[in-house]
């Protein structure tokens, strides 16, 4: 007697089950895709709101002749960054890089005030 059962699926429902597949990670894909939109909006204006405070943390320094950079505080800021960055599983170093470019450009800014 020959087995007649296969187990194979016929071709169509395999394609189905690709499409079914494909449909889903571009559900997916648009759903992270959308949360990166909405977090980069929420950095863009996050750092926006920072700058704003710098700027008039700029503008004081400048009204007392207080030297634009404060390399104590920044040290502080970029260890208390990094261990925030371990706390969401971040690297470090990128955090680091990413606090010193921002802090580079604080200064510019201070810098600019007294001018």
């Amino acid at each position: 007697m020959t087995d007649t059962t296969s187990n194979t699926m016929p071709a169509a429902h395999v394609s189905d089950d690709l499409s079914d597949d494909a449909a889903r990670a571009a559900q997916l894909l648009l759903e992270h895709r959308a949360s990166i939109d909405r977090l980069d909006a929420i950095l863009v204006y996050t750092l926006g709101e920072r700058f704003k405070h710098t700027q008039n943390v700029g503008r004081l320094k400048a009204e007392h002749d207080l030297p634009p950079s404060d390399p104590s505080r920044e040290e502080q800021q970029i260890a208390r960054l990094e261990d925030l960055a371990k706390e969401a599983d971040l690297d470090p170093e990128f955090a680091k890089k990413f606090l010193n470019f921002i802090i580079q450009e604080v200064i510019r800014h201070h810098k600019a005030h007294q001018e």
